[in-house]
């Protein structure tokens, strides 16, 4: 099977995506947007599409950020979605699903950094694919805005700070506004880069220091996303036969 990443960041790097993909043996290809590589020519011979996070929002214009071209990756991410492909959207990945979709992305009611609780909706909590994670469960978050609701979609999670962490666009299409990639490799990363907005981490109720996000285990966390990545390799597959 075969696995795609668009990366746009190489600071919001695939984490525990990546290491679950070479774990199942899957064929590993990137678009790494911020080297310049170009999308796919062909969605025909990919099973799963992974869009990454980054600092843009789905109405940054090329004229400010040459490399990220949000309209050429909306059309991608639809003849993915059209061809009965697993799409997963991760941070601004999930923006980019939801405007794919018709659904416009929004700020979010509070930004998030660090590792938080978040709520499953009933729906979720009896959903086959997030049984395992329980009615209340801590993942990671790095964000300030949240993916848009198409009249199709249902809420699978939501947060205190955010009314949309986990949406189920199809039974193949999912928006996580969280982030459960995250390791300590990631998370050193994101520091780096994000100096601004943790400087200000006392402004803000759900955003952690640099110290406070180098304490948290995210170990249990990429375990729990392993089995909803298997469980949707399962149903894909069911699908596909």
């Amino acid at each position: 099977m075969h696995l795609h990443f668009i990366i746009h960041e190489d600071f919001e790097a695939p984490g525990a995506y990546e290491i679950w993909a070479i774990q199942n043996q899957f064929k590993v290809t990137y678009s790494r947007m911020y080297l310049g590589d170009q999308l796919p020519e062909s969605i025909h011979d990919i099973d799963f599409l992974i869009v990454m996070g980054g600092p843009q929002d789905p109405n940054t214009t090329t004229a400010e950020c040459p490399y990220f071209d949000a309209l050429a990756e909306q059309y991608f991410i639809k003849k993915a979605i059209d061809a009965h492909k697993v799409v997963l959207g991760i941070c601004l990945g999930s923006q980019l699903i939801g405007e794919a979709l018709g659904a416009k992305f929004e700020p979010s009611p509070e930004r998030e950094i660090g590792k938080f609780p978040i709520f499953f909706t009933e729906y979720g909590s009896n959903h086959p694919k997030f049984a395992h994670f329980g009615k209340v469960y801590e993942v990671g978050h790095w964000h300030n805005d949240m993916p848009g609701l198409t009249k199709q979609a249902k809420i699978v999670a939501y947060s205190e700070g955010c009314p949309r962490q986990i949406i189920e666009y199809s039974h193949l299409v999912y928006g996580f506004q969280c982030h459960m990639e995250l390791n300590l490799n990631v998370v050193e990363l994101l520091i780096e880069n994000s100096k601004t907005e943790l400087n200000q981490a006392n402004l803000y109720r759900f955003v952690d220091s640099p110290e406070k996000l180098r304490t948290h285990d995210y170990q249990d966390m990429n375990q729990k996303l392993f089995c909803f990545l298997d469980l949707l390799k399962l149903d894909y597959l069911a699908n596909k036969s």
